[in-house]
């Protein structure tokens, strides 16, 4: 399967959404539970769509499963390669 680019601030969340995060009537930890959930989210959704299935349908395994996979990208081409930069 052909990895496709990302685009800018793909894997997190956009000035706007971190700015609505902040906003919300939430504790610290909260925030950060929200903002780690949201980009989790995106991130699900893009995991599933490289199988072509709904998010629901994500089994555990294919979400390690494609860790591994971008694991071994970002390994034998560079980090630039990889769908997550880090």
């Amino acid at each position: 399967m052909e990895t496709q680019p990302q685009q800018p601030g793909a894997q997190f969340l956009t000035l706007e959404e971190s700015a609505k995060v902040d906003a919300a009537l939430l504790s610290s930890p909260e925030k950060f539970l929200a903002r780690l959930t949201a980009s989790s989210h995106k991130l699900l959704i893009h995991i599933a769509n490289s199988y072509g299935i709904t998010v629901e349908e994500l089994s555990t395994q294919q979400i390690i499963a494609w860790f591994e996979k971008d694991g071994k990208i970002r390994r034998e081409q560079g980090i630039e390669a990889a769908y997550l930069k880090w």
